[in-house]
């Protein structure tokens, strides 16, 4: 009888040892490699627009992830238990700053105290930035390849820093990714020139094209301001249909992380007072495309954008 109880006793204990192995398998971090079998650095970024970029100049020693999928306005995110937690399992995290993830500063700044936390947009100038008006910056700097730049060789600092011995990689990488950049540049600025003079309104859902439009000498009419927190009211829509009226606007666009009924409703506001004006498109403003397409990555994002204006407004005139 008592080798009877005694084998349970064992059996119970020899089940518990067992579920607690399992536990502690499924609560440990994953690790990942590279093709050396060297842990990969584990980035967190707020917006693929950073993430993207970063993920290609780390190549196999980074693995990037981005909080902000495809049609996720930044202005509005507010983040999860979730995120908390992955974010603190994070080597290095990247987010964009200048109030652009005005609900997450809190988060990004108690975590920073114990490890590298990056706003991107401090890289920047204040002499460079736009003000909608007298302490409200323009947070939107990824439409200015220049600026663009600056503030992912910002980020590409970071990760030398954080692994001295990958420097010189991370920095051939970054000569070469920026090459892309402003050969990218060149073709916007060549092609968008070809915009007739009396057709140059780039007319969006929020006013998140202020520095593409001064990039390539556009004038942009966002029905928001920078925020898409920001109230639109019926004089917006009347001004907007004023000024698609006066200038003879062939098309206004909407934007993949804004609901469509404000431009809508200028369309609509338009034709009723006889004024014709079509979707010019989608633009990717606060969020890019699907990953493992065109759009999901920086260049291809900007190319469309560029494209998708040049078609609308010069009517792919060559």
């Amino acid at each position: 009888m008592e080798g009877s109880k005694l084998k349970k006793k064992l059996f119970i204990l020899l089940m518990s040892m067992v579920v607690m192995t399992v536990l502690a398998a499924c609560n440990q971090e994953e690790v990942t490699s590279d093709a050396d079998g060297d842990e990969q650095i584990q980035v967190m970024t707020t917006i693929a627009q950073i993430g993207e970029p970063l993920s290609v100049i780390g190549g196999e020693h980074v693995e990037v992830k981005s909080l902000m999928g495809p049609s996720v306005d930044p202005h509005l995110y507010n983040a999860t238990q979730g995120d908390i937690a992955t974010l603190e399992q994070a080597d290095l995290i990247f987010y964009n700053g200048l109030d652009l993830e005005v609900n997450m500063v809190k988060i990004f700044n108690q975590i920073g105290q114990s490890k590298p936390v990056l706003a991107v947009g401090d890289a920047i100038s204040e002499s460079d930035l736009l003000e909608e008006e007298v302490g409200v910056i323009d947070p939107h700097i990824w439409f200015d390849i220049d600026l663009w730049k600056q503030a992912l060789a910002a980020a590409v600092e970071e990760l030398k820093d954080y692994a001295p011995d990958l420097a010189d990689e991370f920095e051939a990488n970054k000569q070469e990714y920026f090459a892309e950049l402003e050969a990218l540049q060149a073709e916007a600025e060549e092609k968008l020139a070809e915009i007739p003079e009396n057709q140059r309104y780039l007319v969006t859902a929020h006013d998140a094209f202020g520095y593409f439009g001064e990039k390539f000498d556009l004038e942009v009419v966002g029905l928001q301001g920078l925020s898409t927190e920001d109230e639109i009211g019926v004089s917006d829509i009347r001004d907007t249909i004023e000024l698609i009226s006066e200038y003879q606007v062939p098309a206004i666009f909407v934007e993949s992380s804004v609901p469509t009924r404000m431009i809508e409703s200028v369309i609509e506001g338009a034709a009723s007072e006889g004024i014709d004006v079509e979707i010019g498109g989608e633009l990717f403003s606060d969020a890019m495309g699907e990953a493992g397409t065109d759009e999901g990555t920086y260049l291809g994002m900007y190319r469309h954008n560029v494209e998708t204006i040049y078609q609308a407004l010069a009517g792919g005139a060559e």
